[in-house]
């Protein structure tokens, strides 16, 4: 009888053994998502939250779709939420803020903010949190003996005090890809401002170009872009695009005529002779 209770004993540890260890391998299998996120300010334009998730399964890294991720803007101890938004098929993810007014910074005049996934049945929980000061960029264009000049100046908000010694990327916006001008490294001076030259000879439509002034990703804070529109683009790009003219490579409704009409009077010919010689053999078999 006592062996019967020590075995039964034994058995129902060895299921609490084999259950417990069972929903533990199954925790472990989710993978861990990885989050990456940049506050980005566009002067006199969107405010907004770049967010991206990936994962590594099977050894392989992967974007991954379809997660809620929410944002929530941390003061003391209490979190505010701003919104949510859904990654797409390459794990990117946007939010847009109505201003930067949408969210309140700390004594220090910093903006923290956390972006949150609840985890599902494949992903575990995870989150990622970005702290921020606000900055402006103050661009312009500027002529000095007929050389065109982009002047930017970086300044503090917070402090109402220029940046010194800060990296800013000189671009004209392109399809693509930017091109990219002046220095390597534009890096502001002692006054927070940084003067590139505008080449000569870069198209543009209608003779303008839009230049773009980014603080790209800085720790302090984030993405700031200002833009301005410059008219003096040398070469006009000129539209060249046969999109309404009759072409063999337009569609159906824009065939050139002369495909129109040769093919279609070589075939009248062709039927017309048919035509002419089934008369003839009723003619010969007459006869």
């Amino acid at each position: 009888m006592k062996n019967q209770l020590k075995f039964k004993n034994v058995f129902l540890v060895f299921l609490s053994v084999f259950f417990l260890t069972s929903g533990f391998s199954q925790e472990v299998e989710k993978a861990k998502v990885r989050l990456k996120a940049d506050y980005v300010k566009v002067m006199d334009g969107e405010v907004y939250f770049n967010m991206n998730a990936s994962a590594k399964v099977n050894d392989e890294n992967i974007k991954v779709p379809g997660l809620n991720l929410t944002v929530f803007n941390e003061v003391g101890d209490e979190k505010i939420k701003l919104g949510e938004s859904k990654t797409d098929a390459n794990g990117d993810a946007k939010l847009v803020l109505e201003s930067l007014n949408s969210i309140k910074p700390d004594s220090t005049n910093t903006y923290n903010v956390s972006i949150s996934f609840k985890g599902n049945d494949s992903f575990k929980r995870a989150s990622k949190s970005l702290s921020f000061r606000d900055a402006a960029i103050e661009a312009k264009l500027t002529t000095e003996d007929s050389i065109n000049y982009i002047t930017a100046t970086l300044i503090d908000k917070s402090t109402d005090s220029v940046i010194v010694g800060a990296l800013l990327r000189v671009q004209v916006q392109r399809l693509f890809k930017p091109l990219k001008i002046g220095e390597e490294y534009n890096i502001t001076d002692d006054d927070g401002t940084v003067v590139v030259t505008i080449p000569e000879g870069i198209p543009g439509e209608d003779g303008n170009l839009t230049v773009e002034v980014v603080l790209n990703e800085s720790d302090d804070f984030g993405t700031v872009k200002a833009l301005v529109q410059a008219p003096v683009g040398a070469v006009k790009v000129v539209d060249e695009s046969t999109f309404d003219e009759r072409t063999m490579w337009s569609p159906r409704n824009k065939t050139p005529l002369f495909m129109l009409i040769f093919p279609n009077l070589l075939i009248l010919g062709i039927w017309v002779y048919i035509v002419y010689l089934i008369v003839n053999l009723f003619k010969i078999a007459k006869s």
